[in-house]
Formats: structure tokens, C-alpha cells, sequence
């Protein structure tokens, strides 16, 4: 077990001779990135006929008050029986329950369109299956949902907004229901059998395919959200593009690939009550019965603003999460937590490797890079299952202002640690916490560059 407490001013003269023992920076990060160009060849937004069906045309009214549910319904369905194409929402205020998209459709939200959900709490019945916090259940519809479809997509310069601060989601944030469901998937209690929904306190997600291939979310606003925002599950060939959030309230995370394979989430804005991005693959014993990974994640030229993370992975990694590449991104907020943030615990276990971080311009932030085997409190950390997380690069990168720490890394104990990790050609302008290195092996802090410590 190694364990640092480095003031960044002093890194040189306090660890030299520990970085002596460590091998140069890993020649395989270059090889690491080439594979890039492979995972965006696979990564084709779906295409649609050129067939528009204008909800307006299926009875919908655009004054924010009547309900469109059955002209989304009508519209959706027209699309997809005629071989594909758009539904269009144009300009006007629409309310809606739940859009359940079909395959071949895309959703079109022109300029100054808005869809409005209700905050109705029966309108998202009957339940679905999901995921809540990676747990498998029958809970209430996300607000716009497509299950085991082909080639769907939410696109457009419009505005979804869930008016979820209007209603009662966000102050079910303290019940006890999401506690009864990770204990149904740590019992194996079947899926069927976990029903929740009506009676319930189980949020639902704003965005969430589900079993689907070939999906693209393009250039839309999305305001608020009663749980995670964006989140495929199961899903392969993921695109997520030009896209802004904005969230506040208890898990609003922004976007949240959840067991996906080939994702890329590009030249997005985040602003969250949670993680902008945090990257998922099952909880607890449940995920490791499904046993799903998240792989092949490219994130690119995105913003990050309010949040808990910026770029993350965890908690819940029961699945394992690999092949993670983040670059050229900006961070810039005093209510930014953490930058990058990568966390589990032997309760999820799973793991976390081969991630790759380049290029990216952190401006204000609390803490810089964040590692820990010990996520959530003592209790809720404890758990059967190894964690692991390892391979991971961060380079050339810049930290302006840290209110907290530039580098915390933090394993589980002197069996249980984070490996194999590369901070390289970095720098750290302004911090104001010592570093923590504890429970970790081969760790390698090469040609940073540090500024002097705001702490005397």
C-alpha cells in the first residue's frame, strides 16, 4: 500500500523518489486511442424517410393546456405503420403524457416547440420494465420511452420539458421504496414480481430506450427531469449530440448510458442536480445476474457546468464499464463537484478500466480527478464483490481553480486497490487541499505542472 498526502506546490521534492519507481509514462496510451476511429465507424445515427406526420393533424392543441397524449399516440403510430419517417410538434406548447416512441420514427421538435408533460402521476401508468438506479423493476413510464425498437430518435431546436419541480417527484426522493427494491434484486425476487409503479415512490427517467439499437438524441433542450435525464439501456449504437440540460433536484443526472455498447455523446451542454455524466452498467447483486457491461463510450467537445460530476463512472458498475474516451471537454462551475469521478464499492462491484481522458480545460471545479473503492456511507459500502479500476490516463489536461483537491484516489484497503493509473503532462494552477493517494499501486504523476497552493 502506497499513501500520499502531497501539497501540489511541494510534489517534486516530496515524491521524487517514489516516481523513480514507477515506469515511465505507458507507450500504450497512443495505441489506447486509435481505436476511436473504429468505435465512431460503428456509431451510424439512424436515417428516416422523408414522410413528415404533424401532430396537429391527429387533433393535437398547442396552448399548454389541452392533452396531446392521444395525438402523440396517433402520430407515432401512423409513422411507423407507413415504413417511417418524423413526427413533428410544431411551433406551440403541448402537453402530453408519456410518448412511447416505434420503430422508424423520429421525433421532431422544431424552434420554438415545447412538449410539456404532465405532472400527473397516473398518466405514467400502466408500469414498464426498466431500471431504477440499475435495478431492474416495473415502474412508472419514463416520460418518453421506447422498448425493443429500431432506429429511433428524439431531434429538432425545440424544448422538452418535464415540469418536474411543479409536481410531487422530487420530494419522493425520501421514501423507503428504492431501499425494498435492491433488497428484491439482492433476494432474486423475479422482475415480474418487483411491481412497483401506483402506491410507490419510484421516479421515473425523462429519456430512457430500452432494448433498443440505432438511437440518436439531436439538438433539442430538455428542462428538468424527475430522475436521470438521458438514459439507454441495453442499447447499442447510441448517439447523443448537440444536446442541453438543464436539471436541478435530487438525481437529475444528464445523461447516464446504462449497459450500452458504441455511445457517443458529443457537443453537449450539461447543467445537473447530479452527475452530468455518469456512465452505468447494474447494481449490487441484480447487476451482476444481468451482467451487461457499458462499452465503447467516446464523449467529445461537451460543456459541463453544475453538477456532482462532470465526466463519471459509477456508482453502480456491477456490469463493468471499459473503453471510455473523453476529450476536448470544458468544465466551469462553482457548484462542480468533481471534474472526473470514478466510484464503486464491494457492495457493486464490477470494474472500471481503460478509460482515457485528453485534451480537456477544467476552469473551476471542487475537486480535479476523483477515485474511490468506498463509495457511499460505511454501510451501504460493504459488500461480496471485488471491485476493480485500473488502466485509466488523464493527459493534457489544465486545472485553473480547484476550490478542493487537484487528486484524490482512494482504494478499498491494502487488498482491495486502485491500479495502473497515468496523470500526465497536467496542470494544476490553483488548489486548495493537499492531494490523497491511499490504498494504490502504480500510479504514475508525470510532467505535471503545479501552481502554488491557495492553502499557506
Amino acid at each position: 500500500m502506497r499513501t500520499f498526502l502531497i501539497w501540489p506546490a511541494l510534489f517534486i521534492a516530496a515524491v521524487f523518489s517514489t516516481i523513480q519507481s514507477f515506469a515511465v509514462a505507458d507507450s500504450a496510451t497512443p495505441q489506447a486511442w486509435s481505436q476511436v476511429p473504429a468505435i465512431l465507424a460503428r456509431i451510424v445515427p439512424p436515417t428516416f424517410p422523408n414522410n413528415d406526420f404533424v401532430i396537429t393533424n391527429y387533433g393535437a392543441v398547442g396552448d399548454g393546456v389541452a392533452d396531446c397524449t392521444k395525438a402523440f399516440v396517433g402520430a407515432i403510430a401512423a409513422c411507423n405503420e407507413a415504413g417511417g419517417g418524423r413526427v413533428v410538434v410544431p411551433v406551440g406548447k403541448f402537453l402530453t403524457g408519456p410518448i412511447h416512441l416505434l420503430s422508424n420514427v423520429n421525433l421532431h421538435v422544431v424552434k420554438d416547440a415545447t412538449i410539456l408533460f404532465t405532472t400527473n402521476t397516473a398518466a405514467y401508468l400502466p408500469v414498464v420494465f426498466t431500471r431504477y438506479e440499475s435495478t431492474e423493476v416495473m415502474n412508472y413510464s419514463p416520460l418518453i420511452y421506447a422498448f425493443e425498437q429500431q432506429n429511433v430518435a428524439i431531434t429538432g431546436e425545440g424544448t422538452l420539458n418535464s415540469q418536474a419541480t411543479n409536481g410531487v417527484w422530487h420530494s419522493w426522493k425520501s421514501g423507503s421504496d428504492s431501499t425494498k427494491l435492491v433488497q428484491m434484486g439482492n433476494n432474486d425476487v423475479p422482475v415480474q414480481d418487483r411491481v412497483f409503479g401506483a402506491g410507490h415512490f419510484l421516479r421515473p427517467y425523462f429519456i430512457q430506450p430500452t432494448r433498443c439499437r440505432n438511437v440518436l438524441i439531436e439538438g433539442v433542450k430538455i428542462l428538468g427531469s424527475p430522475m436521470w435525464v438521458i438514459s439507454p439501456l441495453y442499447c447499442t449504437n447510441v448517439t447523443v449530440r448537440g444536446v442541453t440540460v438543464e436539471a436541478t433536484g435530487p438525481n437529475t443526472d444528464g445523461c447516464d448510458p446504462d449497459s450500452c455498447t458504441d455511445v457517443l455523446i458529443k457537443d453537449c451542454n450539461f447543467s445537473d442536480g447530479d452527475d452530468c455524466i455518469a456512465i452505468k452498467s447494474g447494481r449490487d447483486r441484480d447487476g451482476h445476474r444481468v451482467n451487461i457491461p457499458s462499452r465503447n463510450l467516446v464523449i467529445e467537445n461537451s460543456h459541463f457546468k453544475a453538477g456532482h460530476g462532470g465526466v463519471s463512472a459509477g456508482s453502480e458498475t456491477a456490469g463493468g464499464i471499459e473503453n471510455v474516451f473523453a476529450e476536448n471537454c470544458t468544465f466551469d462551475s462553482p457548484d462542480l463537484d468533481y471534474a472526473f469521478r470514478f466510484k464503486t464499492n464491494p457492495a457493486r462491484g464490477g470494474y472500471v478500466k481503460n478509460v482515457f481522458i485528453r485534451n480537456c480545460q477544467v476552469q473551476t471545479a471542487r475537486f480535479g480527478i476523483h477515485m474511490t473503492l468506498r463509495y457511499a456511507s460505511a454501510g451501504a459500502r460493504e459488500g461480496q464483490y471485488t471491485p476493480e479500476m485500473g488502466n485509466i490516463d488523464i493527459r493534457d489536461c489544465t486545472f485553473a481553480k480547484l476550490t478542493r483537491q487537484p487528486i484524490f484516489i482512494e482504494g478499498y484497503d491494502g487488498k482491495i486497490q486502485i491500479t495502473s493509473v497515468t496523470i500526465a503532462n497536467c496542470t494544476f494552477q490553483s488548489a486548495a487541499d493537499q492531494n490523497t493517494i491511499t490504498n494504490a499501486s502504480d500510479i504514475h504523476l508525470l510532467d505535471n505542472h503545479w501552481g502554488v497552493s491557495t492553502t499557506p
